[in-house]
């Protein structure tokens, strides 16, 4: 079996992160990596008394930032494939198995959760109008340039064999959010095989969510990335 490591990137997710790592299926998964972009919670605390793995950073570094030490950290301690979970339990950690089987069995390379199965029970779960509009927008916007169907292109739960992350240079992009679009862009470019499973959306008060502005910031980020993909 190949060795699947999950990696969370964590910011103030004490209150999230017990539930998350209880519900994470443990025979799939061989190490778990916590990287915590200097929190001001008792984020640490939490993730020593569960036995991970655990990278800090001395500054908030932002986002993308987190997930590069992420991956970095976990090929190098040899994951054949690497789970990224958003640990402030918004997504559901036991569809992980699924993940790692249909990458296993080379169906994919890539996979992701989508939240979007419907507009009615995306909504029902609790997630902003605005960010159900700006992601419908934003991942029609990023299948035409790209030539994909993907139902969600801005999901924060991810799995990638370690071919996919030793093949995109990862590293020299942005730390901030739009990391998640840059990294499927150059992904689609390399023309590795990308599936999605849905997945429930739960959208509650401790859940990570940026506010309205910074949504803007990253729609904008994200637009000019997809052109920029086109001139390329």
């Amino acid at each position: 079996m190949p060795k699947t490591i999950v990696v969370l990137p964590a910011y103030n997710a004490a209150k999230t992160l017990r539930k998350t790592v209880n519900d994470i299926p443990s025979e799939y998964v061989d190490e778990i990596i916590l990287v915590d972009d200097y929190s001001n919670d008792e984020t640490i605390t939490v993730a020593k008394e569960l036995g991970l793995t655990i990278k800090k950073h001395d500054t908030n570094k932002g986002y993308g930032a987190n997930q590069k030490t992420c991956y970095t950290t976990a090929l190098e301690h040899g994951a054949d494939i690497i789970v990224m979970l958003h640990p402030d339990y918004q997504y559901d950690p036991k569809v992980i198995k699924y993940f790692v089987e249909f990458i296993n069995d080379r169906y994919f390379d890539v996979m992701l959760g989508s939240r979007i199965r419907s507009r009615k029970e995306a909504l029902a779960g609790g997630m902003p109008r605005y960010k159900y509009f700006f992601n419908r927008l934003l991942s029609l916007l990023e299948n035409i340039v790209t030539g994909y169907n993907l139902s969600e292109w801005h999901t924060g739960m991810r799995a990638y064999k370690k071919e996919v992350l030793k093949s995109i240079d990862y590293k020299n992009l942005s730390d901030d959010f739009v990391f998640d679009s840059q990294v499927l862009f150059n992904i689609v470019k390399k023309d590795f095989k990308i599936g999605d499973i849905p997945v429930p959306v739960r959208y509650f008060p401790e859940a990570s969510s940026i506010n309205l502005s910074r949504s803007i910031k990253y729609g904008l980020q994200t637009v000019w990335e997809a052109i920029k993909f086109i001139f390329k």
